[in-house]
């Protein structure tokens, strides 16, 4: 609990610090935080493609449909479907979760699981139409 308090309170100071500045002498900060959440977004979106590549492999619909397909045809739909899960993410998590997931790697990882499990049939169906 301490952790997820920390981690709110930590972002919120980072936003307010982002809205504060408004001259050009602060912009180093506002860079740093912007390049902060650009690798923590990554970090967090190469996590949702690991668990939804996996996520596919355990799938009865992908495993009769790879029996036709050609190994480069299985990793050609993986990529489209996961680059769609991937894309869905940031819109499925708040500020705070990521902050926890960054924090904690117990919670990253129920995140990142809830994440795939609510988009991954729609991308699915979406390409193998």
């Amino acid at each position: 609990m301490k952790k997820r308090f920390a981690s709110t309170l930590l972002l919120a100071t980072f936003a307010l610090a982002g809205c504060a500045t408004t001259d050009g002498a602060n912009n180093n900060a506002g860079n740093a935080i912007g390049t902060a959440n650009e690798i923590g977004m990554n970090i967090f979106r190469s996590a949702i493609d690991t668990q939804c590549r996996s996520q596919i492999e355990k799938q009865n619909a992908w495993r009769i449909a790879s029996v036709a397909m050609t190994d480069t045809q299985q990793e050609t739909v993986k990529s489209n479907v996961c680059g769609c899960v991937s894309e869905q993410a940031p819109q499925q998590v708040s500020i705070v979760e990521l902050g926890n997931a960054a924090i904690d790697s117990q919670y990253r990882t129920q995140l990142v699981t809830k994440v795939v499990a609510k988009s991954i049939q729609s991308c699915y169906a979406s390409f193998t139409k």
